[in-house]
């Protein structure tokens, strides 16, 4: 069992325990394991087995360890499957409603015996939710806007977790000696940001093998269908997972035509077919009256591709967002890749809400092969992260003096994530901002303003002489959260104007700014920043994620403003 789901069932437990009311304190207890399971680097599922102390690990008491150690084992919670005999799984979906919450959900539970959200929608649309105590028709109109939200989050997930997925059901897949070609198609493929279900393709001398092998996967529940050349399964997690067996042949045209998108898709079958042709999954066909088609290709993507007089296209860019422009392989740029990136500029440390020290950062960035990072704590409006004002902030700097001194051929710079305050401004004076190397300017609180509101603040920032650069810039949390009202144009208008940059967060749950507002700024040639905004060792891995949406937005190393070494960054940012 991997840590990610041992700590899915603690979210699940605190939610639940949280909608019934339980002190505070035990969800918190929870919740704060979960996120410990999270950010730990090692096996906890090893751990249990080498019959390791538990307790020992930070933030992980006598009782999450005996939970644990049962879940492990067992496969299952004993206090959760009871809290489950209680409580509807069900109900869990009215959390997945942005601004919620389990109190008020809780109310809706047992006041209009909701337990879905189905059962929420018809229950808004005939008002009944506003006659509630503590609820209102303004309240009302919220959660009926979040449903669908809530109902698209239930269905597509991270393409982060879907990786995690893919990599292990790949490298079982690989086990299986009938196994000749083996590649994953559909969204996952395309490096979209969430993923509604899984596609592989094989090319296989024994389909039965390579299907029975496939049915055997430890975290297979269900086989939904099961055909000559087709199955599909369901995992433990709901993830739904479609096998294809397809001959050599075929098999390149199988994987361009299943990996997308429609639209892509659309325009390539346009083209054959002016020229008297087809395009399936089954390969390039000449189309003959009376006859037989006559294939032409269909053993490789690029053969199918060739076939239009087209480069083979990188998966990321097949969205019919301007690929087919490139009439050559010349013509494509080169996107960017994760060896590209020599500095991470947004990390946390244990100075506000990280959990690891500066110097256990700058070793875990030197082990990336990373040249430099920015230390970047909260400022002190975000008191529930320890956020810090100007005193404490330049002892901070001072440590950051001593560990640079002690590097050689690495740069620690020393840094801010100050928040932009709900009236304008920034949360720290401008003499203080003026002594950093790199200024990061967000926003955590008033998302709820109108939209001229939070879009003056944002570029109040931007023209902010000691401001470097706006992080996350729409607030999103994806599946969770939508962004807040802002007016992007008017925010990139003012980072041209006033020299700054704009940050993608390659947190998987951010990916902030998304691919289509980063194809804007390399429009308007606004240099991005992929960071990682780590608070752990661990966090900064997910710069792949961010490069994954960069290369959607057909971004360059050119085009991300820490491919380049301080010196020449620096250059890009107007300051002062």
């Amino acid at each position: 069992m991997e840590n990610r789901e041992i700590a899915a069932q603690f979210d699940k437990m605190a939610d639940l325990l949280e909608f019934q009311g339980a002190n505070p304190f035990r969800v918190r207890a929870y919740r704060n394991g979960s996120r410990r399971l999270q950010d730990l680097p090692d096996s906890i599922e090893s751990l249990v087995t080498q019959g390791e102390d538990l307790t020992k690990l930070d933030g992980i008491g006598k009782d999450l360890a005996e939970k644990i150690t049962q879940l492990v084992k067992t496969g299952t919670l004993q206090q959760l499957d009871e809290l489950l005999e209680q409580v509807p799984e069900s109900v869990l979906a009215l959390l997945r409603i942005p601004g919620l919450g389990p109190k008020k959900a809780a109310v809706i539970y047992k006041e209009l015996g909701i337990e879905s959200l189905a059962d929420l929608r018809t229950a808004c649309q005939e008002h009944k939710v506003r006659e509630l105590k503590g609820f209102g028709a303004k309240t009302e109109e919220g959660i009926l806007a979040g449903i669908d939200l809530a109902e698209r989050a239930g269905e597509r997930i991270y393409w982060a977790t879907a990786d995690e997925v893919v990599q292990r059901l790949r490298e079982y897949l690989s086990e299986s000696k009938a196994v000749k070609q083996l590649e994953v198609a559909g969204s996952y493929r395309r490096g979209r940001e969430t993923v509604g279900d899984l596609d592989f393709l094989v090319d296989a001398t024994d389909t039965a093998a390579v299907m029975d092998h496939f049915g055997a996967f430890s975290d297979v529940t269900d086989t939904i269908a099961r055909g000559d050349t087709k199955m599909s399964v369901r995992l433990a997690s709901g993830l739904q997972v479609d096998l294809r067996v397809v001959p050599t042949k075929s098999f390149g045209a199988a994987l361009q035509y299943f990996t997308g998108s429609k639209e892509h898709n659309v325009v390539l079958r346009g083209m054959a077919k002016d020229r008297g042709l087809k395009i399936n999954e089954w390969g390039v066909f000449r189309v003959a009256e009376g006859e037989e088609d006559e294939y032409l290709a269909g053993k490789t993507e690029a053969d199918v591709y060739k076939q239009m007089d087209l480069p083979c296209y990188p998966p990321e860019l097949r969205e019919n967002r301007g690929e087919f422009d490139y009439k050559k392989a010349k013509d494509i740029p080169k996107l960017i890749e994760l060896d590209d990136l020599v500095g991470d500029l947004h990390m946390h440390t244990t100075a506000s809400d990280g959990k690891q020290t500066i110097r256990e950062m700058v070793a875990a960035a030197q082990e990336r092969e990373l040249r430099y990072i920015a230390i970047t704590d909260h400022s002190k409006r975000v008191t529930m992260a320890g956020g810090l004002d100007s005193d404490r902030l330049r002892t901070q700097w001072d440590e950051v003096d001593r560990v640079n001194d002690e590097l050689d051929d690495f740069l620690v710079l020393k840094g801010i994530e100050c928040d932009i305050l709900e009236k304008g401004g920034m949360d720290l004076p401008d003499d203080v901002l003026a002594e950093a190397d790199w200024v990061i300017a967000s926003v955590h609180y008033g998302q709820n303003q109108e939209r001229q509101q939070i879009t003056d603040r944002i570029i109040g920032a931007l023209e902010n002489p000691w401001v470097s650069v706006v992080a996350h810039p729409t607030g999103r949390l994806i599946n969770k959260r939508e962004r807040y009202a802002v007016d992007l144009e008017a925010v990139m208008q003012a980072a041209v104007e006033n020299g700054k940059l704009l940050e993608l967060n390659a947190n998987p749950a951010r990916l902030d700014l998304d691919d289509v507002h980063c194809s804007r700024a390399k429009q308007l040639g606004i240099p991005i920043v992929i960071n990682s905004d780590a608070h752990s060792i661990g966090g900064l891995d997910v710069l792949r994620f961010g490069i994954k949406q960069a290369r959607r937005a057909g971004l360059t190393a050119k085009d991300v403003a820490n491919t380049r070494d301080w010196a020449k960054l620096k250059k890009l940012i107007r300051r002062g």
